[in-house]
């Protein structure tokens, strides 16, 4: 089986679910402050919440933002029974140098695939067509959220 990395130097799209921040089992007893999904209504968008990601919901915020900063987009989908988005979000959404980068260098977006499958299916349309539609794929995006590439791990 394949062990996903504790670091990455940039994430693309991810198919995941994550769960609630535990702040205990990263050691990383830091508080942060509330992103974009605080004011979301999903249960799996609320659970990052808290993370130091600057998680941006679907939208045209966050493609806009994207467009003027010229950033590419980082787009995590998920729902809440995914095992190694659980991995994913504990050793790198929750890590602040991995947030620090995915914030410097990209607009993150998260997305509830239950309540978006039309979002799902491109992204994950996208990674078949790469090769690969399993869990866990990683596709960098443009600023239309258009797939560039994919990659398993960084």
């Amino acid at each position: 089986m394949e062990k996903l990395p504790l670091y990455f130097a940039f994430l693309l799209v991810f198919i995941c679910a994550c769960k609630t921040p535990d702040t205990e089992s990263t050691g990383n007893s830091e508080q942060h402050s509330t992103n974009h999904l605080a004011r979301e209504s999903s249960p799996y968008l609320l659970q990052h919440a808290h993370n130091p990601v600057d998680w941006y919901p679907w939208g045209e915020e966050a493609l806009k933002k994207s467009v003027a900063e010229n950033k590419m987009l980082v787009i995590s989908i998920g729902y809440a029974a995914c095992h190694w988005c659980h991995v994913m979000e504990s050793e790198s959404f929750q890590d602040t140098s991995v947030a620090r980068v995915m914030n410097e260098n990209f607009v993150s977006i998260k997305v509830d695939r239950e309540e978006r499958p039309d979002v799902d299916d491109v992204y994950m349309t996208a990674c078949q067509l790469a090769g690969d539609g399993k869990t866990g794929n990683f596709c960098r995006t443009t600023h239309s959220g258009n797939p560039l590439d994919r990659n398993r791990s960084f």
